[in-house]
């Protein structure tokens, strides 16, 4: 029988079960839809938290003194590690494959501009922590080395902060005073996606200025180990990721012979390494969205099953349609052709209805803003050459068992049958 003769009957066939054929092919539109859209939402959670890292920045360690834990060069064990500026220098002058290095002072002082005031945290730094720690302006300029040498009063405030000291008013080149020092504005920072920080809170919140300012006019109280050049940390850049862990090992060195402890006590020096941090989000992200495929395509196979299922209904309640079609000619491979196509048509139709819908819907979810937890599904390749393939193995096992069972009916079974 010609293909096209064949094709007509089918489409004959599945018109007079519409809503069965409609639920069957449905199941397969959802489990296309499922695996692109759910693959996607995973990617997108890992491109989105990839972001949220990058914004804290890109393959630094961040350094905070600790406690000793093991007796070294005479000293005892339980010595607390107090960080300095002239530890951030050591670590600039000695270590090799360290990029850059930037301390870090922070405090809480009140800021007063002429339409508000707040106790928000200020950090003082050198220029190139801008760079790794991703610090960029929506308005004016970022500090300079000049503003650090001359140890210049200028600010930079977080968007939060600029928010609500300058609500609405110009910024750029308007004083600021903070803890009673004059400050000028010179930049507001474009607003990061953070879910994650360290010290004071996210950077949105903070203000900033150079090191030497805040270490001149307003350095943290001096008390029982926390001296004038004290720091809340050190942030460190490697010259590259594959030298990350060597980078770590001679700046852990360097700390440990200046604060006389052994280089291997963990306890007096706490790193955060954002390089692992970042390897291992990668790691989780990559299971949810290997775990979220497998539940896709298996809704998929779930939609096969009841295509094979309408199938084997379809040959039972035309057997006798089998029977006189075979009496007057039509040879086994006919039926079985004409089964193949059937079953090929509903899962070929559902598969591209599918493939439509889910690309559609990702496409329209990154026209929509979305909450900030809710990341813009990513189409992928591999999502869909996997629908596609599982599709193709959906056709061919649902289709074939059915196919073969009409086909091996006798002519005389199917006239009985009522």
């Amino acid at each position: 029988m010609p293909i096209r003769e064949i094709f007509k009957q089918t489409l004959s066939a599945l018109w007079e079960s519409k809503l069965r054929s409609f639920l069957t092919m449905f199941g397969i539109v959802w489990g296309i839809t499922s695996v692109i859209l759910l693959v996607g939402l995973g990617i997108g959670f890992n491109e989105d938290q990839k972001e949220h890292l990058r914004s804290i920045g890109t393959d630094i360690a961040i350094l905070f003194g600790g406690k000793t834990g093991m007796q070294a060069g005479g000293y005892a064990a339980g010595r607390y590690v107090r960080l300095s500026i002239d530890d951030a220098i050591a670590i600039q002058q000695q270590a090799s494959l360290v990029k850059t290095v930037s301390p870090e002072l922070r405090r809480s002082v009140a800021e007063v501009s002429q339409w508000n005031a707040a106790n928000r945290p200020i950090r003082g730094v050198w220029p190139e922590y801008q760079r790794f720690r991703s610090l960029k302006v929506e308005q004016g300029r970022l500090m300079s080395e000049q503003d650090e040498i001359e140890g210049a009063r200028v600010i930079l405030l977080g968007a939060d902060a600029n928010r609500q000291l300058f609500p609405g008013k110009p910024v750029i080149g308007e004083p600021l005073m903070v803890n009673g020092y004059r400050y000028i504005v010179i930049g507001v920072l474009a607003k990061k996606k953070q879910n994650g920080s360290y010290g004071s809170g996210p950077d949105n919140t903070q203000l900033f200025t150079t090191y030497s300012a805040m270490a001149r006019d307003f350095p943290p109280p001096e008390r029982p180990g926390v001296i004038r050049g004290y720091v809340n940390n050190i942030v460190v850049e490697p010259v590259s990721p594959d030298l990350h862990e060597k980078a770590l090992d001679q700046v852990t060195r360097i700390i440990a012979e200046r604060h006389h402890y052994d280089p291997n006590d963990k306890e007096a020096l706490w790193i955060w390494d954002t390089l692992q941090g970042s390897k291992f989000t990668e790691r989780i992200f990559g299971v949810m969205t290997l775990f979220f495929g497998a539940v896709a395509l298996l809704t998929l196979a779930l939609g096969g099953i009841g295509v094979m299922n309408i199938m084997l209904v379809a040959v039972t309640e035309r057997t006798r349609e089998i029977g006189i079609r075979k009496a007057i000619g039509a040879t086994a491979t006919d039926i079985r052709r004409q089964f193949l196509v059937e079953s090929a048509i509903i899962t070929v139709v559902s598969g591209i209805t599918g493939l439509a819908l889910g690309v559609g819907v990702c496409l329209l979810l990154r026209l929509v803003p979305l909450p900030d937890f809710v990341p813009h599904p990513v189409i992928s390749l591999a999502a869909i050459v996997s629908s596609l393939v599982t599709l193709t193995a959906i056709t061919l096992f649902s289709g074939t068992y059915p196919a073969l069972r009409a086909a091996n009916l006798s002519p005389m079974e199917c006239l009985r049958t009522e």
